[in-house]
């Protein structure tokens, strides 16, 4: 039935295709606002393309070059939308710039097309000793398309050979790592076909990427719960369906906790203002909790079909509960947790220290890159851009826009051409009907410098008192997109640990452990942050994070860290009512212990595969929750949170009674 269900839903989402990823900017921001009103001007969908030309010697262009160069403007043409212009030679003689208007297409991949063509045309009548590079917006564009060409086939492909490596490590079977890759496979296929069609339907935006990662990731988690209680039961009882029908009674709850947090916390950023946070929050929830139907309803039956012998050659049985059933539980993490409850404040310090440090490389740590950072390896546009600065004035490849009244037209030029760091101001067109003037304006400084971005500011001030006068273009999108990350992050943030605590105190009935645990929590969290900045800037050369990764990170290392203090504590409580806090703590690390750190392994693996996509953004998403996850797993639910049940005692249950206490009065 299950399957039935599975199938008649893919038939119905199948078509389904997500709108492209292209707003950066609050849909209110004044950067936005300009982009709307530039589609009332004529040719809006054209955009030009700079071909930067300059000596293999680095030399200074003879007239002999120039002249060649004159001689391409009919080669570019044949693309162009308009006429193409130039040469316009640089000051200093060493480079000269062709510009060709062209009509841009509804994605990046279709205007990539225009952009290879032209490549092709130049390659084909190339100059001697002459370099010649394709830049500007529309290249950067393409270049994009390119870099992006079968990459998510590719994160796909290595996403499920790491949880399938994983998952026959953790199960020594065969057979048995088959069954939970299949039902989350399917998971991850169908999520990309409904997020698609809610994409579509709400014009959503946001990274199938993240989608699938997170769908895998969870999923699995998922499963390696609900298989490893199951194997448990197994070495109780004979009949495998009556193991596996308790199985699920007994995690159910603690999945569902998880699950039910994970996806609350996603969904606060509906409140997002940032267009990609806003449609991550919505296609992630969704993605997430189709991987929990798949898990719930149809992993069981599939297990139920193969028995006990799906976990060959280790088949777990009643008459091996003695020897085989204990070894695991009283071994290595016994062992640990025996250990941290003997001595408590030293292993707290101790774990505690080890955040510290790990969190120190917050400090140097920037938010922000450029266009040309943003994306891993080199590019034909990132380098004519580096050309293009060292020639011209750096903000050529990217001009400010301003939007104004045709009456106010020359007013608005004479205030910004006062303004630090302008090169020169100038109208370049007017509206249909007349009534708006665009005014082109290029800068001294490189896109995105913190000159050019305080630059967008002293421009809004200098024309904040003409009517209906707006500033635009890339860098001031830019400015918009840094100031909406970061009323994402100061609105989401706190969002997302008052959920996570309600979510723990219903679960445990307790008001004291869900504080201790959100504490320990967010700062795991900014520890991972630090760490990942840390080695983004020293290993990487990345000397900023991107805009979204600070809000992302958090809100998944807190989310999915929330997932293994429930899976460990909701068995501490369990095992509380029989042995008291202390004991219980150190029976839920035995128990849970080898199943957190596979599922927190296949988690941080799974991030990590993100680091094969060319966009820096998640490649070091990747890697912080990849580094917080294993810390969180190794250190936190092994030494911290242990540790601090020891230390707390039967208070940690508090308004509740002490659990052993409850059972005794039963």
């Amino acid at each position: 039935m299950v399957l039935l269900v599975l199938v008649a839903l893919f038939g119905v989402f199948g078509s389904a295709k997500a709108p492209a990823r292209n707003a950066q900017a609050p849909d209110d921001s004044e950067s936005t606002r300009v982009s709307e009103l530039l589609a009332e001007f004529p040719n809006a969908d054209q955009q030009s393309v700079l071909v930067v030309a300059e000596r293999g010697d680095g030399g200074r262009l003879t007239e002999a070059d120039i002249e060649a160069l004159s001689g391409l403007l009919p080669v570019l043409q044949g693309q162009a939308a308009a006429a193409p212009t130039g040469p316009m030679v640089s000051d200093d003689g060493k480079a000269a710039l062709l510009v060709t208007p062209i009509t841009v297409g509804e994605s990046n991949t279709d205007t990539a097309e225009v952009i290879g063509d032209i490549r092709a045309d130049l390659a084909d009548n190339s100059i001697p000793e002459i370099t010649l590079q394709v830049t500007g917006g529309p290249a950067f564009g393409a270049d994009i398309a390119a870099a992006f060409e079968g990459a998510d086939f590719t994160l796909l492909l290595v996403t499920i050979l790491i949880v399938a490596v994983l998952l026959i490590v953790t199960y020594r079977s065969p057979v048995l790592w088959l069954i939970p890759l299949i039902v989350v496979a399917l998971a991850d296929g169908l999520a990309g076909r409904v997020t698609a069609a809610a994409g579509a339907a709400w014009n959503l935006q946001f990274d199938a990427g993240i989608i699938s990662v997170l769908v895998f990731g969870a999923g699995t988690n998922y499963a390696l719960l609900l298989i490893s209680r199951y194997r448990e039961e197994l070495l109780r009882v004979d009949d495998h369906r009556v193991a596996l029908s308790t199985a699920w009674r007994h995690t159910l709850p603690a999945i569902l906790a998880s699950n039910v947090t994970v996806v609350a916390a996603l969904a606060t950023l509906v409140l997002a203002v940032i267009p990609g946070n806003h449609g991550l929050g919505v296609s992630s929830a969704l993605g997430l909790v189709i991987a929990l139907g798949a898990v719930l309803f149809l992993l069981p039956p599939l297990l139920a079909i193969f028995g006990r012998k799906v976990f060959w050659p280790f088949v777990p049985k009643p008459a091996s509960g003695g020897a085989e059933g204990r070894a695991p539980e009283g071994g290595v993490w016994r062992g640990i947790a025996t250990k941290v409850s003997r001595r408590p404040v030293a292993s707290l310090l101790a774990g505690l220290a080890l955040l510290a440090v790990m969190a120190a490389g917050l400090f140097g740590t920037s938010v922000g890159l450029d266009q040309v950072e943003k994306f891993r390896g080199g590019s034909e546009s990132a380098s004519g851009l580096e050309t293009l600065s060292a020639h011209f004035p750096a903000g050529e490849a990217q001009p400010i826009l301003i939007v104004t009244d045709a009456a106010t037209a020359r007013e608005t030029v004479e205030a910004v051409s006062d303004v630090d760091g302008v090169v020169r101001a100038h109208p370049i067109g007017e509206s249909t009907d007349g009534a708006l003037t665009k005014i082109m304006v290029t800068s001294e400084y490189q896109p995105s410098s913190e000159e050019s971005l305080a630059q967008i500011t002293d421009l809004r001030d200098a024309v904040s008192g003409i009517p209906d006068t707006l500033v635009g273009g890339a860098v001031a999108t830019d400015v918009d997109a840094r100031a909406g990350a970061q009323q994402d992050l100061l609105l989401v943030a706190p969002l997302v640990l008052a959920i996570s605590f309600i979510v723990l105190a219903l679960l445990l009935r307790s008001l004291v452990a869900p504080v201790l645990l959100l504490v320990v929590n967010l700062a795991s969290a900014l520890a991972a942050i630090g760490a990942g900045a840390w080695l983004s800037r020293v290993v990487f050369g990345q000397q900023a994070l991107d805009l979204q990764v600070p809000l992302l990170a958090f809100l998944f290392l807190v989310a999915l860290g929330i997932d293994y203090t429930i899976f460990l504590v909701h068995r501490a409580r369990s095992e509380a009512k029989l042995h008291g806090t202390r004991d219980g703590m150190v029976e839920a690390v035995a128990h849970t212990g080898s199943v957190i750190t596979s599922a927190g392994v296949v988690l941080a693996a799974v991030f990590a595969a993100l680091g094969v996509l060319p966009l820096v953004t998640l490649g070091q998403l990747g890697l912080i929750v990849g580094v917080g996850v294993l810390v969180d797993t190794l250190v936190v639910r092994t030494v911290i949170v242990p540790a601090l049940f020891t230390l707390v005692g039967d208070r940690i249950w508090l308004p509740g009674k002490p659990a052993a206490q409850e059972t005794m009065k039963a």
